[in-house]
């Protein structure tokens, strides 16, 4: 594709002004227009996908670390291994509870079938009239009901005491300390002995980050947002490896604009099966700047900025016309503007407010070189 310049335009202007009469010789331009798919330089940082300090779920004293900083680990793979002293003395005391509750089951069953045995042979006896009381029958029965709610109390203490060995053993799991995901240790603060504490002022013991998939933050100006598209494969480079280029997706958009930086966070998914790349690089980012439409781009020396206005002067026929602009990004040489201008319109190449608006300008062609 033929890379478009701007016509350069030599004509003989005569400025009337109060002052002079004299002819001048300037230059002037053609407004040029280029499509709006781009790409612009921006900055990038990487995190991790995921990160997460991890603490003990209980407090213990460090009795092995099985990695190190740099280590890599799988989802589930055991990282250190605490001891708890006075776990192992709670267990101790619900084991003992188990058997004094169990001996005491026992105790209670044969209890049980003695006052059962006792209550069927008065019943049956006090078939025959006169050989058995009837007071003495129902309180045979009242045993039988009193020694089967002391079995039911044992079984129950049983339970409970189950129950608090079960909860202990599942405390005592917390000893094991492992990894919630795959990943790498970037950060190790313990060491055989140290205690480790569940405060919240208490250090992480580790510092758990994911290598193979990383997150790149791209802070997109506000004038940029509207060219944001979701899953659009974007390149960018870092320092570490140049001449080389590399990939993500935009996955995550903020929808808001950041008040101090006046940009919108945008989140790009990057693959890193390799591990080449790292959080905490600041990548160059090549973000694309798609669009509908064109922009039309003129020399920075034809825009005038005072106080009060920054506009570029076109000819109007043979008259000096102010036109507002506002400036935008440069492209190489140019700088694109936006306002009530046209592709091919003439512009003065250097622009001044000396030439007051409504002046007279005789233009004479002289050259016309094409770029």
């Amino acid at each position: 594709m033929r890379t478009l310049k701007p016509i350069l335009l030599t004509f003989t202007v005569a400025i009337a002004t109060a002052a002079t009469a004299q002819d001048q010789t300037v230059e002037a331009v053609r407004v040029v227009s280029r499509p709006t798919n781009r790409t612009v330089e921006l900055p990038g940082e990487f995190i991790p996908y995921l990160s997460v300090p991890i603490h003990a779920k209980i407090a213990g004293f460090v009795e092995k670390v099985e990695v190190d900083r740099g280590s890599l680990v799988k989802e589930g793979q055991l990282l250190a291994t605490l001891v708890a002293p006075e776990l192992n003395a709670q267990r101790a005391e619900a084991k003992a509870k188990i058997s004094v509750a169990q001996s005491q089951k026992t105790e209670a069953q044969a209890r049980l079938l003695a006052a059962k045995s006792t209550y069927e042979r008065m019943k049956a006896a006090s078939a025959t009239p006169g050989v058995i009381a009837g007071n003495e029958l129902v309180q045979a029965e009242k045993q039988v009901d009193a020694e089967r709610a002391r079995l039911e109390a044992a079984e129950a203490s049983i339970q409970a005491a189950e129950e608090a060995m079960k909860a202990i053993e599942e405390l005592q799991q917390y000893l094991r300390v492992t990894a919630p995901f795959s990943g790498v240790i970037t950060t190790r603060n313990v060491h055989p002995g140290a205690l480790a504490g569940t405060g919240k002022d208490d250090l992480a013991m580790f510092q758990l980050e994911t290598l193979d998939r990383l997150r790149l933050v791209v802070p997109v100006p506000e004038a940029n947002v509207g060219a944001i598209v979701r899953n659009a494969r974007v390149g960018f480079a870092v320092s570490a490896y140049p001449g080389e280029t590399f990939y993500g997706t935009v996955s995550r958009i903020a929808r808001s604009i950041d008040p101090k930086t006046r940009s919108m966070p945008v989140e790009l998914d990057v693959m890193n099966p390799s591990a080449r790349l790292a959080a905490g690089m600041y990548p160059t980012v090549k973000w694309p700047i798609r669009g509908t439409g064109a922009v039309l781009l003129v020399p920075p020396s034809a825009v005038v900025s005072t106080s009060e206005r920054t506009f570029v002067i076109r000819m109007n026929g043979e008259v000096a016309e102010w036109v507002d602009v506002k400036k935008g990004v440069t492209q190489g040489d140019l700088i694109e503007v936006v306002g009530p201008l046209k592709e091919w319109d003439t512009i003065l190449r250097r622009g001044s407010d000396e030439i007051r608006e409504g002046t007279r300008i005789k233009v004479h062609l002289a050259a016309n070189s094409r770029g």
